[in-house]
């Protein structure tokens, strides 16, 4: 085996972004596009000499090959030891955790999470830092001048390794250790839920359905919720990974998860829902006939948390991105504790993790995790709410109902304007910024603006600064609406129009969401001209 150098140039376009970098897949399969990538990985942390990482993916499309490819990159560059899903399979929490078990330098997730994917879709590649989450803003800094200054890049002239196998072997001088993806995982899951409980719940004749979308979670769930657990052969639907997803989104939200939001509304509906993404990190909830909004399913967590036996002794505080409902924001008042609001990205919850600042964290994308590891979780979200239901023996509605009678109901969408004109896109929200120190006071389809602002946070553990967040416009009465460009996309540009509204009159709480959020839709593309600007009638997806 020999060491190949091979002459390089820089290639455009290779900026990290929330979740690492993000193309069309056949873009990554181009000359020296995903070799020049990982190089820079290794060359923005300081060298992969003497280090030990871990390594995984989503199964998606190109996924095989790009682990072989950063195997012999590894090698080539010194490093020490890959620890390595079978078949180059890990969820991506799974990833997260198996770093700071193994006390790694970090790992290389090979994923665009919950985007599609196949030949023509879409992939990722993102690394995780030794506390076992995404690189913070300052090592994806210095892995994209990495990009732009590279000239060459190294590679082991060898074989294929055998990922089928879980065992030890050797790739030039470096070690690769192969892994059930899913023990350490499920070890993990043990120690924080009350699986004996959960067992007595299915064996009273509780149904579930999981929908693994085709997706990474598939394995985790059928060992974990039919085998550890006892639900029933089949609950676990869609299990086996497939390189494109079985042809679908693995998106998990009512649109991309039809089916199981179908199934969930009608009649003989199983007593509870739930679906994961791509790589594992996301999850959706519904109950027998509702629909769990994420920034519910947070503020409920944060509520009952005391449930389960990893958080009986109360929570440190709870963060929530910017754009995901206030909800959450009232349990932690109730509780009298922090609220963190942060930007949009799973590493701005970090350092709070670290700091022990905050125990439980959440997206309005479809992703909550914990301080158990350093992503979000969804299928430990899944198992939370079925301790949970366990312990009270209540139905998701009925929690519903007590949750919005404790704290009041906050109504919340998500607008998705995709691909999109980046200029048109980039224009709406400049024009939004100019008008911000003129919009307290005014007043848009019936309601008073009471503060706008260009949302920046001030990091409370490193002292950091991340400005241009997103357009926050707050109303009187508790409504909101937030814009944003999303960074999770591959074409064009992604406009997020999240709606908020408040209600704490439980005679009102029952009306259907479009109809409560009338007036912030309505404010919404009077405050912004988003039909006007985009070409859009209106969005693509409303979550």
């Amino acid at each position: 085996m020999s060491i190949h150098r091979i002459q390089t140039e820089p290639i455009d376009g290779q900026k990290p972004g929330t979740s690492g970098l993000r193309k069309k897949t056949r873009i990554f399969m181009g000359p020296h596009y995903l070799e020049n990538f990982i190089q820079a990985i290794f060359d923005g942390i300081g060298g992969a000499q003497g280090k030990t990482f871990v390594l995984g993916g989503d199964g998606r499309y190109f996924n095989d090959r790009a682990a072989q490819v950063m195997l012999r990159m590894a090698a080539a560059n010194g490093a020490k030891k890959v620890i390595v899903g079978q078949n180059a399979i890990l969820s991506t929490p799974a990833a997260s955790n198996l770093i700071r078990l193994r006390q790694t330098d970090g790992g290389v997730i090979l994923s665009a999470s919950h985007n599609p994917g196949g030949p023509d879709e879409d992939f990722g590649v993102k690394f995780n830092t030794p506390n076992g989450g995404p690189a913070p803003e300052g090592v994806t800094a210095k892995i994209y001048e990495a990009t732009k200054t590279i000239r060459e890049y190294s590679i082991l002239d060898a074989q294929d390794v055998d990922l089928s196998t879980v065992g030890t072997t050797k790739l030039g001088e470096m070690e690769v250790e192969v892994v059930d993806p899913v023990a350490d995982y499920q070890a993990l899951m043990e120690k924080l839920f009350d699986f004996d409980k959960i067992r007595d719940l299915f064996a009273s004749g509780f149904r579930i359905r999981f929908d693994a979308m085709h997706a990474v979670t598939g394995p985790y769930a059928s060992a974990i919720l039919e085998g550890a657990l006892g639900a029933p052969s089949g609950s676990v639907v869609n299990a086996v990974p497939s390189p494109d997803f079985g042809g679908g989104h693995p998106d998990p939200n009512p649109i991309w998860a039809k089916d199981l939001v179908d199934r969930m509304m009608a009649d003989d509906a199983p007593d509870f829902g739930a679906a994961s993404d791509g790589d594992g990190d996301r999850n959706m909830i519904l109950g027998k006939g509702v629909y769990v909004t994420p920034s519910d399913s947070l503020a409920v967590l944060a509520a009952q948390a005391r449930l389960a036996p990893a958080y009986k002794d109360g929570l440190k505080g709870v963060a929530r991105s910017m754009p995901t409902s206030r909800a959450v924001d009232r349990v932690a008042a109730s509780l009298g504790i922090d609220c963190y609001e942060t930007p949009t990205g799973w590493k701005f919850f970090g350092n709070l993790l670290d700091a022990g600042r905050a125990t439980i964290c959440g997206e309005e994308s479809a992703g909550t995790g914990s301080d158990h590891v350093r992503e979000k979780d969804g299928l430990w979200a899944v198992l939370f709410w079925l301790n949970i239901l366990a312990e009270t023996r209540k139905s998701v509605a009925e929690l519903m109902a007590d949750h919005w009678r404790n704290f009041g109901r906050n109504y919340y969408s998500r607008h998705d304007y995709e691909a999109v004109d980046a200029t048109a896109a980039e224009g709406l929200m400049q024009a939004l910024r100019e008008k911000l120190a003129e919009l307290p006071g005014t007043t848009h389809a019936g309601r008073t603006v009471e503060a706008a602002d260009e949302f920046a946070y001030d990091d409370p553990v490193d002292g950091s600064r991340s400005e241009g967040q997103g357009v926050r416009v707050s109303f009187e009465g508790g409504g909101r609406i937030v814009f944003r460009l999303s960074g999770t996309g591959t074409e064009g540009a992604t406009l997020r129009v999240y709606l908020e509204d408040v209600e704490e009159d439980p005679a009102r709480m029952d009306a259907e969401t479009d109809t409560a959020l009338a007036p912030m839709i309505a404010a919404a593309n009077e405050l912004a001209g988003i039909s006007e600007r985009t070409g859009r009638s209106g969005p693509d997806v409303r979550t």
